[in-house]
């Protein structure tokens, strides 16, 4: 989840919201941390700076962002911010409150950290993410607007949508507002225990046909057989790479919704994987070309204890 605010108006602040917005994304495709990634993203807004000011403009770029990452295995979510905001957050019978989120430097300054705070929420629990244009106007100071905000929350959260249009309602002047507003409410959701089976796996490549047999007995238990064949072909391949590429402790992990399975082979190796054309007489190299091919996502993200590789199999809708 991510909110972000380009300092300015008009068809240059349009053009570096694009950017940006292209940039968060592709940087969450590789799993980085929240703090990682608003690193990564205040060095581009330093680079769009350098860039105008070589056009002849002003040459002063600016943006606060807020990315947060929500696990619902683990129902975790790790957050921060650049000069961006503090959620609010609301759990199931409590109060709404502002969650305590190191404020960060605005994006564009260059050079200074940025902090991630990971918290535990309780199923259920809404987060409220916004821009400044939604709390500060001249009708009210910002404190009153938290307030009102957190009480249009409370009183309507039952469902995100009329939240959402209870918050605006109360928040936005009779006349419009000054500044542009940005609103995102999430409901978080975890996964139950029962739709995560997990193995840990020796560093023996005769070990790699029992665990299919595993696998194959696992999606028997959750009515998913259909996905067995391409499941057993990715499992095999990835767990066959961490044993034959990986360092110990190797652990595969399988998550399942409505409509996805995820596997995830995770080692204590920071290597990180690498497609590559196999020539005619190769005896390797096609395993992640094979996994690429099978499934409808995949990719890999660095752990304090080493990387996953994941890939992601969409379900059929009879299950």
């Amino acid at each position: 989840m991510v909110v972000g605010d380009v300092v300015g108006h008009g068809i240059q602040a349009s053009a570096t919201m694009g950017r940006l917005r292209t940039a968060v994304r592709t940087l969450a495709d590789i799993d980085l941390a929240p703090d990682e990634l608003l690193t990564h993203l205040d060095d581009l807004v330093v680079r769009l700076s350098t860039e105008a000011g070589a056009e002849g403009t002003t040459g002063e770029v600016g943006a606060t962002c807020l990315y947060a990452v929500y696990d619902p295995v683990s129902r975790r979510c790790a957050l921060a911010r650049a000069g961006h905001p503090p959620p609010v957050m609301l759990t199931p019978g409590g109060p709404p409150g502002q969650i305590d989120l190191p404020a960060g430097p605005p994006l564009g300054l260059g050079g200074l950290p940025f902090e991630s705070v990971e918290l535990a929420l309780p199923e259920g629990t809404v987060l409220a993410l916004f821009t400044d244009g939604l709390i500060e106007n001249r009708e009210r100071d910002v404190d009153a607007n938290h307030e009102l905000l957190c009480q249009a929350l409370a009183d309507s959260a039952a469902s995100l949508e009329g939240a959402c249009h209870a918050i605006l309602q109360t928040l936005l002047p009779a006349g419009g507002a000054q500044d542009d507003v940005a609103l995102l409410l999430a409901r978080t959701h975890g996964l139950a225990p029962s739709q995560v089976a997990t193995w840990d796996i020796p560093a023996d490549p005769a070990l790699v046909a029992p665990i299919r047999k595993q696998v194959v007995d696992q999606l028997d238990t959750w009515e998913l057989s259909a996905a067995t064949f391409t499941a057993e072909l990715v499992v095999s391949e990835l767990v066959t790479n961490a044993i034959r590429y990986g360092e110990p402790p190797i652990r595969l992990r399988l998550i399942h919704d409505a409509e996805t399975l995820i596997c995830e082979v995770s080692d204590s190796s920071h290597t990180a994987p690498h497609l590559r054309r196999a020539k005619t007489y190769d005896e390797g190299g096609r395993g992640l070309l094979l996994v690429a091919q099978l499934t409808q996502r995949w990719g890999s993200r660095h752990t304090a204890d080493g990387k996953t590789i994941w890939a992601e199999l969409t379900l059929p809708g009879e299950f």
